[in-house]
């Protein structure tokens, strides 16, 4: 049965008789898109080439895709094949699999491949080998990391193979989903300061946020001053702590985690001492503190 790889080979470099395979490209938050395929025929996508770019910033990670056979999957990467797996000569058996570095991206020397990982492009290849446990219909074939927001599309590439079917044909491929797709690296790229393992712990709140408000971090609970003095540390802020002081996290509620200043747990508690430390030292004074939390 392994030994169909070859019979692989050759539907990757095979041509026509049509039928239809969407592309998909999904902003999933956080920098990832998942790329994901489907077919309106009875017969299944034997092989993917696609070239995957974006328009700025770089692809630095690639993911959540399957590897080797017989697994409901695309998880025969031919450009890295020789390179990676060892197949028994008498059994034509694969007995390791996760060879670290197998994955589905094309080595940018290989012809017609782009960069690769780190550049604005790549290239993946994935085909799939089974004995019952035949690929989906639909499904994800992987998803990969952006750097920064950008749009990013998908192509087919013609000379890894573009998409090809079970019986050797090459499908007529939608790529309109799948085609400047506009990305974005959510929340967690815009907290920007020491303690960003906290910042996700409870919750992401926007207040820790510099950009939202950049006196959070010395006392400032509500992002807003107070009377003719230009107090940026007040009683609003004290009102937020004294209402958070000493409670466990679960409960929290409102923006009272804003109150932690310290960005801190201090025992079981998210609000206490230090936190009020933070805030007597910058207490009612006139335009005081400076907005320079990281």
């Amino acid at each position: 049965m392994r030994k169909l790889f070859y019979i692989l080979v050759v539907a990757v470099l095979t041509t026509p008789v049509w039928a239809t395979v969407s592309i998909t490209a999904t902003d999933l938050g956080e920098g990832v898109v998942a790329i994901d395929y489907s077919s309106d025929e009875a017969e299944l996508v034997r092989a993917f080439a696609l070239d995957i770019t974006v328009d700025s910033g770089t692809i630095d990670a690639i993911s959540d895709f399957k590897v080797g056979d017989d697994n409901h999957g695309y998880g025969i990467f031919p450009g890295n094949f020789s390179m990676f797996i060892t197949v028994d000569p008498l059994t034509g058996e694969v007995s390791d699999w996760g060879v670290a570095g197998y994955s589905p991206v094309a080595d940018g020397n290989d012809p017609g491949a782009l960069g690769g990982l780190g550049t604005s492009g790549i290239t993946i290849e994935m085909g799939s080998l089974y004995d019952t446990k035949a690929p989906p219909k639909q499904g994800r074939l992987c998803t990969v990391t952006c750097s920064e927001p950008c749009l990013l599309s998908v192509t087919t590439n013609a000379t890894r193979g573009n998409v090809v079917l079970e019986d050797a044909s090459e499908a007529v491929v939608d790529l309109s989903g799948a085609t400047n797709v506009q990305t974005s690296l959510g929340a967690a790229e815009s907290y920007t300061g020491p303690h960003k393992n906290e910042w996700l712990a409870v919750g992401s709140p926007e207040c820790w946020i510099s950009s939202v408000n950049p006196r959070q971090c010395h006392g400032d609970a509500d992002g807003a001053s107070q009377g003719n003095n230009n107090y940026w540390v007040s009683t609003n802020d004290l009102d937020i702590l004294v209402a958070a002081f000493n409670k466990p996290l679960e409960s929290l509620t409102g923006n009272q985690i804003c109150a932690d200043f310290d960005h801190l747990p201090q025992g079981n508690y998210r609000v206490s001492t230090n936190d009020l430390e933070i805030l007597i030292a910058n207490w009612q004074l006139p335009g005081v503190p400076a907005p320079d939390c990281p």
